[in-house]
């Protein structure tokens, strides 16, 4: 006497995979981190920034300023402080042999941040986001110094933007 079991433990596998599938899939939600339902927008408007030590972190804290408000500027009455401390470093990277001169670099900037808030400093989010941005030197040396310090710019505005979204992710839980 032969039974015939594949076809329906195959059948009964793939309900119980379908089914699992469903439930998982039900179970993540998924939102915009901007969106209005959750409260991010108004939180993010909401915070003061501190003061910067260097250029670097001038440029860092005005970005986030204008990300965090949309262009409104900081708010009288903050709810959050955002500490931050950004730093830049300059590499050369392709050295001509004959003249031990570089063509091009790297510039670096590294923002360490800390979110409190401010009814009873607790601390919402620390960490630690830098942006890389390529310059080429020219021979010229206030062209070159113009140009690291355009790099630094573009590397200081981008590391902001992932503060920025560090900072909007950790108010969204």
């Amino acid at each position: 006497m032969s039974f015939n079991i594949a076809p329906s433990l195959t059948r009964t596998a793939g309900i119980a995979a379908a089914l699992a599938t469903t439930i998982f899939v039900a179970s993540c939600q998924v939102r915009p981190l901007y969106s209005e339902a959750s409260g991010v927008a108004g939180k993010l408007a909401s915070i003061e920034f501190s003061e910067a030590g260097n250029r670097i972190g001038q440029e860092v804290r005005n970005r986030l300023i204008f990300l965090s408000s949309r262009g409104a500027g900081e708010p009288d009455k903050a709810d959050y402080k955002v500490e931050l401390n950004a730093r830049s470093s300059v590499i050369d990277t392709l050295l001509v042999a004959s003249s031990d001169e570089s063509r091009a670099g790297r510039a670096t900037v590294s923002v360490d941040f800390t979110l409190k808030s401010n009814k009873d400093g607790h601390v919402i989010r620390a960490g630690n986001q830098s942006a890389t941005a390529l310059v080429d030197f020219p021979a010229q040396e206030f062209a070159k110094q113009r140009a690291i310090r355009d790099a630094e710019n573009r590397a200081a505005r981008q590391a902001a933007e992932f503060v920025a979204a560090d900072i909007a992710a950790a108010l969204g839980r």
